[in-house]
Order: C-alpha cells, then sequence, then structure tokens
C-alpha cells in the first residue's frame, strides 16, 4: 500500500503547502510513511486538475489518497464528483482524510476483511456528504461575494479588482536583478501576462 498526500489551494496567492505539517504530524502518529507529494494551486470546484489526475495515473488498487480536508479533493458540482468518484472507485483507491475519522482505519493494515469493508461503506456514504457540504458552502461564498459586489456597484463603492502591490514591487526587483521572466512567473507563482503588464507600466512611469 503505497500513500499519496495530495494538497490543493484555490490561487496562486495561497500556499497549498500549508497542511504539510499536519499531513506529516498525523502520518507519524499512524505509524506510517508517505510515498508521494502532490501539490497543486487549482480550484476545487473544478475537474480538470492535472497533479490530481497525475497521482491517480500513478496509484495502483489498494493505494491511499490522503488529505487535510475532503473539501481539497472537491467542491465540485454533483456530475463531476460522482465521475471523480468512479474514477477512484474503479482504481481501487482509498480516501484518508484527517476531518473523516472514520477513514483512519483504511491506513490500518490488521482491520479485517468484514470490518474493513464495512468503514469503505461508511466513509464513502460521508464522504459524498462532506463533499456536498463543500459544494454549498462554496455556492453560498460565491453567492454572497457576487451580491456583495452588486450592491457595491449601486453604491458607487466598488474599487473593482485591487493590485497586488507587493508583488508587483518583488517582480521589478528580481527583474532590476536580472532575473528571467520565466523564473519570475515561477518563483512568485503569477501569470506570465501579469509580470509583462507590471514591467511594461514600471517602464511607461520611468520613461
Amino acid at each position: 500500500m503505497v500513500i499519496n498526500a495530495y494538497m490543493r489551494a484555490s490561487t496562486k496567492e495561497q500556499d497549498a503547502m500549508r497542511a504539510e505539517k499536519a499531513l506529516k504530524d498525523f502520518a507519524k502518529s499512524q505509524g506510517f510513511r508517505i510515498s508521494g507529494w502532490y501539490v497543486e494551486n487549482e480550484s476545487g470546484a473544478v475537474l480538470d486538475r492535472p497533479e490530481l489526475f497525475r497521482m491517480l495515473e500513478n496509484c495502483e488498487p489498494g493505494d491511499v489518497i490522503l488529505l487535510e480536508q475532503v473539501d481539497r479533493l472537491s467542491r465540485m458540482r454533483t456530475a463531476d464528483w460522482e465521475k471523480l468518484r468512479r474514477i477512484i472507485s474503479d482504481k481501487g483507491v482509498k480516501i484518508v482524510a484527517l476531518d473523516l475519522p472514520t477513514s483512519w482505519a483504511m491506513v490500518n493494515a490488521t482491520t479485517d476483511d468484514f470490518s474493513g469493508r464495512m468503514m469503505e461503506l461508511i466513509n464513502s456514504l460521508l464522504l459524498d456528504m462532506l463533499a456536498a457540504i463543500a459544494r454549498k458552502d462554496y455556492e453560498d461564498r460565491r453567492r454572497r461575494q457576487t451580491e456583495g459586489i452588486r450592491k457595491a456597484k449601486e453604491l458607487g463603492r466598488y474599487p473593482g479588482k485591487q493590485a497586488n502591490h507587493e508583488k508587483h514591487r518583488q517582480v521589478i526587483e528580481l527583474r532590476n536583478a536580472g532575473w528571467k521572466i520565466e523564473d519570475i512567473v515561477k518563483t512568485l507563482g503569477m501569470g506570465r501576462s501579469t509580470v509583462f503588464k507590471v514591467l511594461q507600466k514600471t517602464k511607461r512611469e520611468t520613461t
């Protein structure tokens, strides 16, 4: 049995590695070692996630996907979640999440066959429930955000998306230090077009 940790954050400004310590501490407390780490910055509301599917491609039957929380795996619509669940089920992969204590037995090799099958059934139901809750939370937050923006626009108080001035400053400093565009993009986790816009804006302001 190989145990792979999957960590995800929605945007490049968020730290997907934030959960690393919690997962390592959990593995140590349960007496097992994490063999693979898969990290990406993608929305949990979409099915198309390169690292998630690279991990699944590398998994063998009986392997484990270790998560900090179920919503790291899914905030997807029901149809997409069901598709992902079928893929995971067909691969014979087990899901263990720190916020789902009943799933912890999946990494316990001493669990007998009957108990193991019962726990898999229970966890399947709980996973579906937590995924549905995560989706609802996502939709509620998006709705509140949309309503807030609409009201702010009506009152003339919506400033639009604000620039990340600290990262823009870092772009300029790294470029002045002779860094290549590709290295700046990779190091700061910014889009290539954004980096170009920052540099062009700075050039206009200094000429």
